[in-house]
């Protein structure tokens, strides 16, 4: 039986051979026919690289529709030696690929791209986390007479919060599957609220305000000082309109209490 060492060894060599298509084949490899070694192991490198390349086309549906599938395999296979699996779990195999995407030479004409991968990633952590009850409007009944510096928003542990200098979620909501493609309405920056408040993942674009609105509450801020983050990004803010949106995608997981109201003198 071969030593710990050998074995290590061995897998080390394996798996640069395997996602490093100019490696050398491992040492000890055999068969009965030693000229079918070097033909064999190729097929096998073959079957492990299509299925990698396939993980990411299946986390990223929508990035493949939009460079065509010649393109995306060729960038998935610069990627997958790059930055090949570092655990058996794939659910979040390509969590580099976004940024990958950005440094990606031939991918430079497509700006947005590395966004629109950005919201896909986002919406795999969105599906896979945490279950919790959405904010009800019966949880902010209870708190509306409190003072708005004492309490605040728990986001949902499903919610994320993709920032883009592109148009992003117009580009993912046009490139589903029986979209039409057309000229996009505008091309201002979008940020994209991705949540999963129930048993379907949501992807959302922010209204302005609302993100800052969003991540203060994410920071532990209280109702008001969210309020103040959002207004001094957009002082248009609306908080009402913005509840209504949090309750209405379930964006919020509840009223966290900051510190506990005095009881009154009797």
């Amino acid at each position: 039986m071969p030593a710990p060492g050998e074995m290590a060894r061995f897998a080390g060599e394996a798996r640069r051979a395997i996602l490093a298509g100019g490696a050398a084949l491992p040492q000890g490899l055999t068969a009965r026919d030693a000229a079918q070694v070097a033909r064999r192991f190729a097929v096998y490198r073959n079957n492990v690289t299509v299925g990698l390349v396939e993980a990411l086309a299946t986390r990223f549906p929508v990035v493949r529709r939009l460079v065509g599938d010649a393109f995306f395999q060729g960038a998935a296979r610069v990627f997958l030696a790059q930055h090949p699996p570092r655990s058996p779990v794939m659910t979040f195999y390509g969590d580099a690929f976004p940024d990958f995407l950005a440094g990606f030479p031939p991918a430079a004409s497509l700006p947005y791209l590395p966004d629109v991968a950005r919201l896909e990633a986002a919406r795999t952590h969105a599906y896979h986390a945490a279950d919790s009850r959405p904010l009800a409007a019966e949880d902010l009944a209870a708190v509306s007479e409190r003072d708005p510096a004492r309490w605040g928003l728990s986001p949902h542990p499903a919610l994320r919060i993709v920032a883009s200098a592109h148009p992003a979620v117009a580009i993912w909501v046009m490139s589903q599957p029986g979209a039409t493609p057309g000229p996009l309405a505008s091309r201002e920056p979008q940020t994209a609220l991705v949540a999963r408040p129930h048993l379907d993942v949501r992807v959302v674009a922010a209204e302005p305000g609302e993100a800052a609105f969003l991540s203060a509450c994410g920071r532990g801020a209280c109702f008001a000082d969210a309020v103040g983050a959002a207004l001094a990004t957009a002082p248009a803010f609306d908080p009402a309109r913005a509840l209504a949106r949090v309750l209405a995608h379930g964006l919020s997981a509840g009223v966290t209490l900051l510190e506990t109201e005095m009881e009154e003198p009797s």
